[in-house]
């Protein structure tokens, strides 16, 4: 066999575009199997909606078609009331991938990465070499066009631009798809909506189903969530090579006014603290600090105490928004909530955990095999539904690394319980481009694990006030089983009437567990329904 210089074996060598990259792996992107591929496209579409709306101070309206086309074949149509998307950037928005305005911000936003209209029209491309169609008012200008893409340059083709109605407005996209399918399961479009309207009771949300069906999740709330503001990423959590990166972008002069110009909660006082622990000339240049400098300064970041984040910066779904939800939805026994205060991870950014917790009711999920319920897991990211790849996924890890023996929870899986988890973040750091599972960070998982915890608590007191309810119960029946007895012979001795001497024993027996006829709303005892969730909204 002869030998081949290197020349002969780079000869085939060549650069390819991302989207070339996504057009052999669009697994990556969430493009495996039919009824997932189906959903990621709807949730793709409509992250972007609810982000533009709210980015522009609108409540948003979105509507949700999806017509049968063929076999294995459907259009999808979303169209909201949002800002629009102007002429000049609206074939960069829909058909370039790692192109948007949102990656490099540090702004809390459902979509992040720039990949998720373009890879939308791109999946449109490669199942059908059919364009999406777009209609986009601004309130400047309304117009129309085809938009494909260009995948060998990564470029957006846009094509068929003309007018249209001048007082449209918002943004519409139509796209047909092939290899995808629409299923009503736990996977399916229907559930992944309701999910997303749990999670944005402000949104008004309209779905036709494919059978004519229509499905409507009217908005509960008519004020805006508070809106997020931009940061400065926090120095706990930083390494050593994002500290080198911001050095080298900064045009400060000196060290000292890099780090109050460039991250938050770094003061004077605090400069003044790291400058007592490290070696580092603080009147050098930001460009001219070396890697030795940078693993110094990172070291002593973390054996410092700072300030925790600013809370303005994340914009959480609320503790009476997922309790009232949780209630409305699974008309549970028991829900209690828990919004912890935001913590930071790796690269300094800040996050934060909520967790509901229902028990009872039509909390769980049905095994179809046994016809009983058992644990679920509804997992959040900024506000949407992660719907795929629970194995993966931080929330999963942290509810499965509970003992919740501890809490009176004998197996997970075969209680009624469902445990509602949302991160809020900056930039969460998913384990895949297809964005529905967050990636197994330890800060993540910990601070997941004690927000589970701390709601967990007022589950414990609430099962074990069910049991002693039960206990008294039982007590209460076999003593009012002798009472007809005991009065007869008691009546003997005394010479009292019989209906007297019963009426005043039952008092006794009835003073003793009167907190079994304290009849609360929906029919629980007031004493268990004190001890439910009330306390523990607030714990």
């Amino acid at each position: 066999m002869a030998e081949k210089d290197a020349d002969m074996i780079f000869k085939e060598f060549k650069q390819h575009s991302i989207a070339e990259f996504f057009k052999k792996n669009r697994q990556m992107l969430g493009y495996s199997g039919k009824v997932r591929s189906l959903t990621t496209i709807i949730h793709e579409y409509v992250s972007n909606s609810l982000d533009a709306c709210e980015e522009a101070g609108l409540l948003p309206e979105i509507r949700v078609e999806i017509r049968e086309l063929g076999e294995d074949k459907y259009s999808v149509k979303v169209r909201d009331n949002g800002p629009g998307i102007p002429k000049s950037i609206v074939g960069k928005a829909m058909a370039t991938v790692l192109a948007g305005t949102k990656f490099h911000r540090y702004l809390q936003q459902r979509g992040q990465q720039g990949i998720g209209a373009a890879s939308c029209t791109l999946f449109s491309l490669i199942t059908t070499n059919k364009p999406v169609h777009v209609i986009s008012g601004t309130g400047k200008d309304s117009f129309e066009c085809d938009i494909s893409i260009d995948i060998k340059n990564n470029k957006p083709m846009v094509t068929e631009m003309k007018e249209y109605d001048k007082d449209f407005r918002g943004f519409s996209v139509y796209g047909e798809f092939a290899d995808v399918k629409y299923e009503n399961s736990d996977h399916g479009i229907y559930e992944y909506l309701k999910r997303t309207a749990l999670a944005n009771p402000h949104a008004s949300i309209y779905l036709l189903e494919p059978d004519g069906k229509e499905v409507s999740f009217p908005r509960s709330v008519n004020e805006m969530p508070k809106r997020p503001k931009e940061i400065k990423p926090h120095p706990l959590g930083l390494t050593t090579s994002d500290l080198i990166d911001f050095a080298h972008l900064s045009d400060s002069r000196k060290l000292s006014a890099f780090f109050s110009e460039t991250f938050s909660r770094f003061g004077p006082g605090k400069i003044e603290e790291i400058k007592r622990m490290v070696k580092v000339d603080f009147d050098k240049e930001p460009k001219n600090l070396t890697w030795e400098d940078a693993e110094e300064l990172v070291k002593s970041f973390k054996e410092t105490k700072w300030i925790a984040p600013e809370l303005d910066a994340l914009s959480t779904i609320g503790q009476m928004q997922i309790e009232l939800a949780m209630k409305n939805i699974l008309n549970p026994q028991f829900v209690s909530v828990i919004e912890r205060k935001p913590k930071v991870f790796r690269g300094g950014i800040p996050f934060a955990i909520e967790v509901g917790i229902a028990y009872g009711g039509d909390a769980g999920r049905i095994n179809k095999e046994t016809n009983q319920r058992g644990g679920s897991i509804l997992r959040f990211s900024n506000k949407v539904p992660l719907m795929f790849d629970a194995s993966n996924c931080a929330l999963t890890s942290a509810v499965n690394g509970v003992a919740w023996k501890r809490y009176d929870i004998g197996k997970f899986d075969e209680e009624p319980i469902t445990v509602m988890i949302n991160i809020s973040s900056v930039y969460v750091p998913y384990s895949g481009v297809g964005k529905q599972a967050v990636s197994q960070e330890d800060e993540i998982i910990e601070e997941a694990k004690l927000a589970i915890m701390e709601a967990s608590r007022g589950l414990q007191r609430y099962i074990s006030g069910v049991r002693n309810k039960n206990v008294q119960q039982s007590r209460y029946k076999m003593i009012m089983r002798y009472v007809n007895q005991l009065s007869d012979d008691l009546s003997e001795l005394t010479g009292e009437k019989k209906e007297s001497v019963e009426n005043s024993i039952k008092k006794v027996i009835e003073t003793k567990y009167k907190g079994l006829f304290a009849e609360s709303e929906g029919g629980e005892s007031a004493a268990l329904s004190e001890s439910g969730g009330n306390e523990d909204m607030h714990e």
